[in-house]
């Protein structure tokens, strides 16, 4: 029989809908019959494409023995982390502080006004290896409950006054962030750094692509070799490991190994969208190829894969098909040769280090399994020279095969899509998208980006103004969260940019001020909630960029940019204040607020104001945006003055807009950095000078 997840949209919720446990959806009813029956409540958050989360829902939430323990001592209570996030964020928070660990599945056990007691993550039936089952951990937890209330009461009361101690943490209003900081940064990450594999630290590795957006950052300012090769590295490591997905294209969420082999293999849009930007940054900063084969990668998985009929992305997909973690992806020798035929299967294998007897290792004994992850451990150029190939005959055969391979993947049964569809996901795909469009010339990313921003505009607005934080059919109470604001204004930045639509500026403008307004602590930063939503515990702001860059550090890049863009230095203010609030736990640990530096860096400067004045489809309007498109130029943003009328609502918006206009009958640009402005110019060679001489 279902339980109350029956009636629910999340796909993660609808997942346990037929467990024995009678769950709760997080509400009010729930926390009603706590108190009504005197029970505490067990919450557990996950997502849908969490391994461990469908490991822990067999072994335990499937089990009746387990259910009836848990439905006669709590009142159980699921919840989907990235439908409500402010929920994952608040008890995520209370776990390390409880326990110095977290992850997913997250366990709470909570007295009946939300306040937690007890803390864990994954959870078997049964106990061993010096650690607690369900079955022995329950009774315990019952027993206390009747026995040492006052003693769970102070616990929870404890936990309380931890947070709130997190969220004042050290708050110094005179603090300052200077360069200083942005070395020693570096230093940290270079102590960190994995100098064999690239990336940062041990197993189990993760992406983090703004570590890389820092390190690029870095070496244009001072000309540091090291943060480049250090951003290299690592980019070659994710791009050739298993993490990669040599046959479909994306990325998988990370490596459970310190080379990038073997992955954990839900993959995520959020990381498709960051890796893909930061392939994109490293293609335009060296040229190399082999970022924008990354950057193109990741993109085209997620306009085939991951999009809906509506123009919106979903969200994730999981890691598991037909129960077993990894089933889809790997291949054995036996599959191979059926796939491709003995002598292609044989070269297939030298290029993805096939193995006979596999490289995959068994999750519970360690042992090989026969299957193997497909991984490269040299491009395609140094693939071609290590078999004596020219190197358009092993490209072309490369290619010829791994369309084989996808064509026969194809048949198998695929990993199950988290088709919810998320404003700050969508927003952050939406500017990856942009990004790739321009600096490839790739129409079809663009359009793919604007048909999201469509999207977002008819179906993510509140009637308010507000925005939703996801689609379809879930309850119109889940309101948008600062990353949905942030990640959106971020999309609709670099959409701008790439379409020049005037629409998308003026959007972006407006949301911005509605963060402003709703999220802002008068202090500095920005709360993880609306002034209106829910509270839960504490009301939260985050600055630590983890897999992903904080709503906080997103929108200081935002107001920047549209400080420049506007000259409204009260913008300027803010993103200051913020960083100021944030400068004691920046200075603790610099290299957890990458992203946060990097806007850091953007505000010492220099920075670019960069307008463009013609007429789109001229051949020397479109020669000037290719230049601008095809070069890194950091911290600047680009405003478009159409020559055959003049925009007063960019110039109402813009000031700086006002005077741009065409030279001699020619588009031209005006460079203006820092505040001082150079003479426009109309060619591609003087335009390309300049664009040389920025540092």
């Amino acid at each position: 029989m279902s339980n109350r997840l029956a009636k629910e949209k999340s796909p993660y919720l609808l997942m346990h809908a037929e467990n024995p446990v009678d769950w709760y959806p997080w509400g009010i009813d729930a926390f009603e019959r706590a108190e009504r029956e005197d029970k505490p409540v067990f919450l557990s958050i996950g997502y849908s494409s969490c391994h461990w989360c469908h490991v822990m829902e067999r072994e335990s939430f499937m089990d009746e023995e387990v259910a009836a323990l848990l439905n006669n001592a709590f009142v159980c209570v699921k919840v989907d982390r990235e439908e409500r996030p402010d929920i994952d964020s608040v008890y995520m928070t209370a776990s390390y502080a409880m326990t110095g660990k977290g992850g997913w599945p997250l366990t709470m056990i909570l007295t009946p006004d939300k306040k937690p007691f007890f803390a864990a993550t994954y959870l078997p039936k049964e106990g061993g290896m010096g650690g607690l089952g369900l079955m022995e951990l329950v009774p315990d937890i019952e027993r206390a409950w009747k026995n040492e209330r006052q003693n769970i009461i102070k616990a929870g009361e404890a936990v309380i006054a931890t947070l709130s101690k997190i969220e004042d943490y050290i708050f110094d209003q005179n603090g300052d962030v200077g360069e200083s900081i942005l070395s020693e940064a570096f230093r940290e990450l270079k102590e960190n750094f994995d100098f064999r594999h690239g990336g940062f630290g041990g197993s189990p590795k993760f992406p983090s692509a703004h570590n890389i957006f820092f390190l690029l950052r870095y070496w244009k300012r001072g000309n540091n070799v090291h943060a480049l090769e250090m951003a290299e590295a690592t980019l070659r490591g994710i791009g050739l490991g298993g993490i990669r997905d040599h046959i479909g294209g994306g990325f998988h969420r990370y490596s459970t190994d310190a080379k990038w082999k073997l992955p954990h293999f839900e993959k995520m849009l959020y990381d498709q969208a960051v890796i893909g930007m930061a392939s994109v940054e490293a293609y335009l900063a060296t040229g190399n190829a082999f970022y924008e084969d990354m950057a193109k990668d990741a993109f085209d998985y997620v306009l085939k894969d991951m999009t809906s009929s509506e123009g919106g992305f979903w969200c994730a997909e999981d890691a598991d098909s037909e129960g077993v973690e990894g089933k889809f992806y790997l291949w054995n020798e036996e599959e191979l040769c059926d796939a491709l035929g003995k002598d292609d299967a044989e070269f297939i294998a030298k290029v993805f280090n096939v193995e006979k007897n596999g490289n995959f290792l068994d999750e519970a004994t360690g042992e090989k399994t026969g299957k193997n992850v497909l991984y490269m451990t040299g491009t395609i150029e140094r693939n071609a020279v290590k078999l004596g190939m020219a190197i358009e005959d092993f490209r072309s055969r490369f290619y010829s095969m791994r369309e084989k391979l996808r064509s026969k993947r194809s048949l198998r049964a695929r990993p199950m899509k988290d088709d919810k569809i998320l404003t700050d996901m969508n927003g952050v795909m939406i500017a990856a998208l942009s990004m790739g469009a321009r600096a490839f010339s790739m129409p079809r990313y663009a359009a793919a980006a604007k048909a999201a921003a469509r999207f977002a505009l008819e179906n993510m607005k509140t009637k308010g103004g507000g925005l939703l934080h996801l689609y379809g059919g879930f309850p119109v109470s889940a309101e948008g969260f600062l990353a949905d604001y942030a990640f959106l204004v971020w999309g609709f930045l670099e959409l701008y940019e790439t379409t020049f639509e005037e629409e998308f500026l003026f959007e972006a403008m407006r949301l911005n001020d509605v963060v402003i307004s709703r999220f802002s602590d008068k202090r500095g930063g920005f709360y993880l909630t609306s002034d209106t939503a829910e509270r839960v515990l504490v009301r939260q702001k985050e600055f630590y960029d983890g897999a992903f860059p904080s709503g906080n550090s997103v929108t200081v890049h935002n107001l920047l940019r549209l400080w420049l863009i506007t000259g409204d230095k009260n913008l300027l203010k803010i993103a200051e204040d913020a960083v100021r609030f944030a400068s004691a736990r920046i200075k603790e640990v610099p290299s957890a607020h990458l992203h946060l530096l990097s806007a850091v860096d953007f505000m010492l400067g220099p920075s670019y104001h960069i307008a463009i004045a013609g007429q789109r489809g001229e051949p020397d309007t479109e020669a000037l945006i290719n230049a601008l498109s095809r070069s890194f130029v950091l911290n600047r943003v680009l405003l478009f003055m159409p020559s055959n009328f003049e925009s007063e609502c960019l110039s109402g918006l813009s000031p700086s807009i006002k005077g741009v206009s065409r030279v001699g009958g020619k588009a031209a640009v005006y460079v203006c950095k820092s505040g001082a402005c150079l003479p426009p110019v109309t060619t591609v060679t003087e335009l390309l000078r300049i664009l040389d001489a920025v540092k």
